[in-house]
């Protein structure tokens, strides 16, 4: 491990407490002189450092790194490789033309910052720089294993599971995108299938409100942020950390072709299932009652004339 990369564990795992100068020293082999250097580089990571008598402390919550969501991890697929920036027109985008390098299959992306984020049906994701979570999950499906269905309802439930692991926030899900807090939405999924020279590949995009959300009159639904519920600021390395987390389980579920797992414990958190709604399609309304959300089959519904539907998440949203 390199020096900056164990000063920036240390700081972290003080949770805002200081460092004294010759403990860092020690910790990075450095003298002085080149625990200024250190400093910069971790300035250049985006990480916001405080002075005083005491040594030296990380402001948190800090920026997203990939050296500390990478730790310890104990990634098999999802997040063995994580690549942060502080700008990118998508991070959906970004990481589909990594699709063709070596090793690229469950490779994660995070920006600070989105100049084009978007999210279903060719909306805009609003998300003001540095406070939330803004992720893309590649993977290589050579063979087609991983449906879009079944992708959407496993990312969406993986976010509602890590949100819930690193805050404790009781998370509820509605189909076939929208993780929600107390009826609002808190982040939402966007599954993308792209064609590559070595075959198909997967992108996931994830927008998690973590310290900011839009207001009520620039979004379609209304939202909410993790640290509206907290009380104070939340810490978004170990709400990506736990959502990568979850999210490798549950890949691994799909590709073992194991789904009542995942459609019970998406069930379990949603409150669609008997109730009436309104849903677009594909140019199409469709009015009834939902009877079932299955990882294959999408929403089934049965209209007000008994008539049954099976609606496909890719082109489909819950209007009413």
């Amino acid at each position: 491990m390199d020096s900056a990369n164990r000063l920036i564990e240390m700081l972290y795992d003080r949770r805002g407490e200081a460092l004294s100068l010759d403990e860092a020293s020690t910790a990075a082999g450095a003298n002085r002189r080149r625990l200024e250097k250190l400093w910069a580089l971790l300035a250049q990571r985006g990480h916001r450092l405080e002075f005083s008598p005491a040594g030296v402390r990380l402001v948190l919550p800090t920026a997203m790194d990939a050296h500390l969501i990478e730790r310890n991890l104990g990634a098999r697929r999802v997040g063995r490789q994580v690549i942060c920036f502080a700008e990118v027109d998508s991070t959906n985008d970004v990481a589909a033309k990594s699709a063709e390098q070596t090793g690229a299959d469950g490779l994660v992306v995070l920006a600070e910052c989105q100049r084009c984020g978007r999210g279903r049906l060719g909306r805009r994701w609003l998300s003001p720089p540095g406070a939330n979570v803004l992720m893309s999950v590649l993977l290589i499906d050579r063979r087609g294993a991983l449906s879009h269905d079944a992708l959407t309802i496993a990312a969406g439930l993986a976010v509602a599971e890590g949100i819930e692991d690193a805050t404790a926030l009781p998370c509820r899900l509605k189909w076939p995108n929208d993780v929600l807090l107390e009826g609002r939405k808190v982040a939402g999924v966007l599954v993308e299938l792209k064609r590559r020279r070595r075959g198909c590949c997967v992108v996931i995009g994830i927008g998690i409100n973590v310290n900011a959300h839009p207001p009520d009159e620039e979004v379609e639904s209304p939202a909410t942020c993790l640290s509206r519920h907290v009380g104070e600021q939340v810490e978004r390395t170990e709400v990506v950390r736990g959502v990568l987390r979850r999210l490798g389980g549950w890949i691994e579920e799909l590709e073992a072709a194991r789904l009542q797992a995942l459609h019970s414990a998406w069930r379990q958190r949603c409150e669609m299932v008997n109730q009436r709604v309104v849903v677009e399609s594909a140019g199409k309304r469709v009015v009834g009652r939902v009877l079932d959300v299955d990882p294959l089959e999408g929403l089934i519904i049965c209209d007000d004339h008994g008539h049954g539907w099976h609606l496909p998440a890719a082109t489909s949203t819950v209007v009413g």
